[in-house]
């Protein structure tokens, strides 16, 4: 179950977002989860400054899971892949953070 948030300064189309959204659920299973539970959210244009500055394309992702995760080194690397490709960010404009919890609730339950 993860939910992975992408923030960036540059406008995102719709067909860059499909594209983030799909290549975000294969590489979901790099961090041995499946893309039928992954949550995706694209905000794009945000007022964001890296080095005190917003002259370059900027993009953090915060990926949030339920329970533990591992290969964080190889998602980071394949985040960044699609960030460049797709946004057309530079690798080290990049953060990627990741969190992991032992409660998740869904559907009026927890886990």
């Amino acid at each position: 179950m993860p939910f992975i948030q992408t923030r960036t300064n540059v406008d995102v189309s719709p067909e860059k977002k499909e594209n983030i959204k799909r290549r975000l659920g294969e590489a979901a299973t790099i961090i041995g989860k499946s893309e039928s539970w992954l949550m995706t959210e694209i905000v794009s244009n945000c007022d964001m400054y890296f080095k005190g500055e917003n002259t370059s394309p900027i993009a953090y992702v915060d990926v949030k899971l339920y329970g533990k995760g591992n290969n964080y080194d190889e998602m980071t690397k394949t985040i960044t892949e699609i960030t460049n490709s797709e946004l057309g960010v530079s690798p080290d404009h990049v953060y990627v953070s990741y969190q992991e919890f032992d409660n998740w609730g869904w559907n009026g339950n927890n886990f």
